[in-house]
């Protein structure tokens, strides 16, 4: 005949469930790194990761905003580097050239064809934007026709400009904003155009020449002055991305301080777990094997 032991069985098979459901959410964080699959399961801190996450997603959409004005920026240097290669070359050619010289064809030709090229690298577009238009990036920035109607040897004009007077700028953090880049109504590009325009004209005589010769040299050394600025731009782009992947690994790391768990201290607890799980069974096992006539004898 069994003695009755049905509560106190009853009270060890209760703490060993409750002992297993712990176990089983120290098995599911030690798996995830996470306290709780839901913000529920983290109480008070709830509150401040929801709070941080959504501030790294806004820090990442900064950080994203500003690489892809540097990409902007660097597409606008290559084609300022490009321009400026070119009207070297043309500035060589001139220095070498005499208005007693056969040749007069192939130089007009040769302005020609570089004033088509120049403006077409200040219609350099990037991802659907036309980039040295300021804000009207949907405009091309650069009319020959307007040009070549318009320019005169000593004074400059710049009414083949199409595009507005508002530089770029993007918002790299909620306090900061970077302005940026170079609009082709720039008294250097200018120049570089007026030069050009001045020999594709045919006028060949020393005087015209020599004025076309001096712009360049003026739009060369302006151009270089102009690729600084575009460094400048760069670099603040650069840090503010850096600054924002900093503050991103931050708060990435103080997110997973409230929400994480000490992996260690997860599996020492589930170690303890174990252990009382088979202190408890065999407990229970041990009521459930008593008889009384074992204390009948």
């Amino acid at each position: 005949m069994r003695v009755a032991t049905f509560a106190s069985s009853d009270r060890l098979l209760q703490a060993a469930l409750k002992i297993q459901a712990k176990q089983a959410e120290a098995t599911l964080q030690q798996a995830s790194g996470q306290i709780s699959e839901d913000y529920g399961g983290l109480g008070r801190a709830a509150g401040s990761v929801v709070s941080l996450q959504s501030s790294i997603s806004m820090s990442k959409a900064y950080a994203e905003a500003a690489s892809t004005a540097g990409n902007r920026v660097e597409a606008m240097y290559d084609a300022v580097d490009s321009i400026i290669d070119q009207i070297t070359g043309m500035k060589a050619t001139l220095s070498s050239f005499s208005s007693t010289t056969s040749g007069t064809d192939e130089l007009k030709v040769t302005a020609e064809e570089m004033l088509e090229s120049l403006a077409s690298l200040m219609n350099t577009q990037l991802g659907g934007r036309y980039l040295f238009s300021g804000s009207a990036v949907e405009i091309a920035p650069i009319d020959l026709g307007s040009l070549a109607s318009a320019t005169t040897p000593s004074t400059s004009d710049t009414s083949y400009y199409k595009g507005d007077e508002a530089a770029a700028s993007v918002k790299v953090s909620s306090e900061q904003t970077v302005t940026y880049g170079v609009t082709a109504d720039d008294e250097n590009f200018e120049k570089a155009l007026r030069a050009l325009s001045l020999v594709a004209s045919g006028a060949t005589d020393d005087d015209t020449l020599s004025e076309a010769s001096d712009l360049l040299d003026e739009a060369i050394s302006g151009l270089a002055t102009v690729q600084t600025r575009l460094s400048l731009n760069a670099s603040a782009l650069k840090t503010a991305i850096s600054d924002q992947e900093t503050y991103q690994d931050f708060a990435d790391n103080l997110a997973t301080s409230l929400s994480g768990v000490d992996v260690a201290v997860v599996a020492a607890e589930m170690s303890a777990y174990e252990t009382q799980l088979q202190a408890a069974y065999a407990a229970i096992g041990n009521i459930a094997s008593l008889k009384l006539s074992s204390y009948l004898s």
